[in-house]
C-alpha cells in the first residue's frame, strides 16, 4: 500500500502538471491574442492625425440657382454627400495600419468617388429637369487624403484662412418650433416628435458643415450653401408637423416663419 501511494502521487501530479500546462499555454496565447488586440486598437486610436481626414471638393456652392422643383432632392443629395464623407473618414479612423500602400486609394477613396458621382449625377439631373443641366460637377467627385496634424487634424486650410478656427465661424441658431406648438394630439405626437428630432439632427448637420467650409466660397456662401438648405429642409418638417396637428384638431398657423435660422 505504502509503495501504491508514490505512483499514484506522481500520476496525479503528472495530470496536474499537464492542466497546468493546458491552462498555462491558454493563458498565453489569450494573452498574445489580447496583447494584440489592445495593440491593433491601439495602432488605430492613437495615430489618428496620422490617419488624416478626408477632404472632398465642395458640391453646393458649385451649382447654379436651383429650381423650387428640385429643392428637395438636391437637399437630400448634398446631406449624402456629407454622410458619404463622414462614414469614409470613420472607416479611415478603423483601418489604419490594414493593407498596403494602396488601401486607402482602392478600399476608401476608390468606392467614395463611386458613391458622389452617383449623388452629383442625380442632382445635376434634378436641376437639369426644370432648368439647363449643370456642367463640369462629375470633377468634384475625387476626394484626397489630406494628412493629419495632431490638433490641428480639425481643419487646417480653414483654420489658416481664418485664425481661431471654428471659434470665427460662429453657430447656427434657429428658432424654437416645439415651444410655440398648440396642445399635441395623441395621434400625432408620433409624428410630431419625429419630427422635431429632424429639426434638431438638422441644425447639427448644418453646424457642422458650416465648420467644415470655413474660407469657402464668396461672401452669400453661407446663405445660399448652408442657411438657405437649412431653411428648406426645416420648412418641410414643420409642414409636416402643422399637417399631422391638423388632422385631428386645428392646423397651428404661421409655423412657416419658424423655418430662417441665422450665424451666431
Amino acid at each position: 500500500m505504502s509503495r501504491a501511494l508514490p505512483k499514484y502521487n506522481q500520476r496525479r501530479v503528472a495530470l496536474t502538471g499537464g492542466a497546468a500546462a493546458v491552462v498555462l499555454s491558454g493563458a498565453l496565447i489569450a494573452g498574445s491574442a489580447l496583447a494584440g488586440e489592445t495593440s491593433g486598437k491601439g495602432a488605430g486610436a492613437r495615430p489618428l492625425a496620422a490617419a488624416g481626414t478626408i477632404a472632398c471638393p465642395d458640391v453646393a456652392s458649385r451649382l447654379p440657382a436651383v429650381p423650387a422643383s428640385a429643392r428637395a432632392e438636391v437637399d437630400r443629395n448634398l446631406a449624402l454627400l456629407q454622410t458619404q464623407i463622414a462614414e469614409a473618414n470613420e472607416r479611415l479612423t478603423e483601418t489604419v495600419g490594414q493593407g498596403g500602400p494602396d488601401f486607402v486609394k482602392s478600399a476608401i477613396l476608390g468606392p467614395l468617388a463611386s458613391k458622389r458621382t452617383a449623388a452629383i449625377d442625380r442632382i445635376a439631373l434634378s436641376i437639369g429637369r426644370t432648368t439647363a443641366k449643370p456642367q463640369g460637377l462629375g470633377s468634384l467627385a475625387a476626394c484626397t487624403l489630406r494628412a493629419g496634424g495632431g490638433a490641428g487634424t480639425a481643419a487646417p486650410g480653414p483654420a489658416a484662412a481664418q485664425p481661431g478656427g471654428a471659434a470665427t465661424t460662429g453657430t447656427i441658431a434657429c428658432p424654437d418650433v416645439a415651444s410655440r406648438l398648440p396642445a399635441v394630439p395623441a395621434s400625432a405626437k408620433a409624428e410630431v416628435d419625429r419630427n422635431l428630432a429632424l429639426l434638431q439632427t438638422q441644425i447639427a448637420e448644418a453646424n457642422e458643415r458650416l465648420t467644415e467650409t470655413v474660407g469657402q466660397g464668396g461672401p452669400d456662401f453661407v446663405k445660399n450653401a448652408v442657411l438657405g438648405p437649412l431653411a428648406s429642409k426645416r420648412t418641410a418638417a414643420i409642414d409636416r408637423i402643422a399637417l399631422s396637428i391638423g388632422r385631428t384638431t386645428a392646423k397651428p398657423q404661421g409655423l412657416g416663419s419658424l423655418a430662417a435660422c441665422t450665424v451666431r
